[in-house]
């Protein structure tokens, strides 16, 4: 099987871009991820796949293929939009590392885009609570943050802990985003300000809560023969899988239990022919902290019901056991909705690279991202290794 490799990467800060377009951001972070892989031309690309969750309803934009491949100087190019929710960076990743490794292309652009801010908070929340079962749970306004504030609660319930347990997860998150000049919240928090929070929905805090934001991040991706020819360090693509699970809690066994997150690790892993303990940096989904402890319980950094405790020493540090948020995750680098897996590609090969300045992982060489979808609905995970 032919080997993939990330020669290209970039990404617009995340924010509320008031003044700028969809098209623009994409434009920027295709310049970027070009402009890091000398001597590529956009003559080499043969497909490109957008990963938006929201722009139909938000942006008012569809077939974003066709309209950002001719935004971005990609006219012509066979595009298509991935859409996943909240996964669809790292589906798109895992359906352009397919392209290559089928022989359809050598080079493929993944481009992940989202602008949310020009519309009214109802009209947003309307569109993320699309992402669960619409007629379960949508209809009768259960949003995303509810369903994962029920998770907490059953959690908390389960496991004996208190709210305050969850607090590691956004003190590390911003501890982390503080030093990356593209997160949307740089500063620190601790937790005393945790505990202070106001309430979002209960027992999930303000602090504890993600902010949907603009953004676009390009990763480009090649096979071997072409990978030789861009100097610098060099990232495998070692192994990407998808799983799902039903959009609806209600429907679900055992809705503590990600299982689609666990399968789709584990599968990713398995063809990247590595071990979960070789891991030494993560990228996940952690709009808030039990979203990012479930994860870590899923796959099996920790029994179930341990992660908060390992979080509380230190575990979720760049110099812990299990990274997490290495950039300031979903919850101080903004959350970037369908352009979220993209986006943690990204900084993982900063990381692999050990270009990631102050927050780096000290000698990382294997690194895994997950993106979800919904709470936990579609599940796609990267694989990547410096070589």
């Amino acid at each position: 099987m032919t080997n993939i490799y990330v020669i290209g990467s970039a990404a617009t800060p995340v924010g509320e871009h008031y003044s700028r377009s969809l098209a623009d951001l994409a434009s920027e972070a295709v310049r970027g991820a070009f402009a890091s892989a000398p001597g590529l031309t956009a003559r080499s690309v043969g497909a490109l796949y957008v990963a938006n969750a929201l722009g139909d309803n938000l942006a008012g934009q569809g077939q974003l293929g066709a309209f950002l491949a001719s935004a971005v100087g990609l006219r012509g190019v066979p595009a298509l939009r991935v859409e996943a929710a909240g996964a669809s960076g790292g589906v798109a990743m895992q359906q352009a590392a397919q392209a290559i490794a089928a022989g359809q292309c050598e080079v493929a652009v993944v481009l992940g885009a989202e602008k949310v801010t020009d519309r009214l908070e109802g009209a947003l929340e309307a569109a993320l609570a699309s992402q669960s079962d619409a007629e379960a749970e949508g209809i009768n306004g259960l949003t995303l943050n509810a369903q994962w504030a029920l998770l907490m609660r059953r959690y908390m319930h389960e496991y004996g802990y208190s709210a305050d347990a969850f607090a590691p997860f956004p003190v590390n998150a911003h501890a982390n985003a503080l030093k990356n000049p593209q997160a949307l919240y740089r500063f620190a928090i601790n937790a005393d300000k945790y505990r202070k929070a106001g309430q979002i929905a209960s027992p999930l805090n303000m602090l504890d809560c993600s902010s949907v934001a603009d953004g676009a991040a390009c990763v480009i991706l090649a096979a071997e023969s072409v990978a030789q020819t861009i100097a610098g360090p060099r990232v495998r693509l070692a192994g990407t899988a998808v799983a799902t699970d039903s959009p609806s809690l209600a429907a679900r066994p055992d809705p503590l239990d990600l299982t689609a997150a666990r399968a789709s690790a584990h599968i990713a892993l398995g063809r990247a022919h590595m071990g979960l303990g070789e891991v030494q940096v993560f990228e996940l989904s952690d709009p808030h902290g039990i979203a990012a402890a479930l994860a870590l319980e899923a796959f099996g950094c920790y029994g179930r019901g341990e992660a908060p405790r390992h979080a509380a020493g230190g575990a979720l540090a760049p110099t812990g056991r299990t990274p997490i948020a290495t950039a300031g995750g979903y919850k101080a680098r903004g959350d970037v909705a369908g352009a979220s897996g993209v986006y943690q590609v990204v900084e993982l090969v900063r990381q692999l690279r050990g270009t990631a300045g102050p927050s780096q992982v000290p000698g990382a060489r294997i690194a895994l991202a997950q993106s979800l979808g919904g709470i936990g609905a579609t599940a796609a995970t990267c694989v990547l290794v410096s070589e």
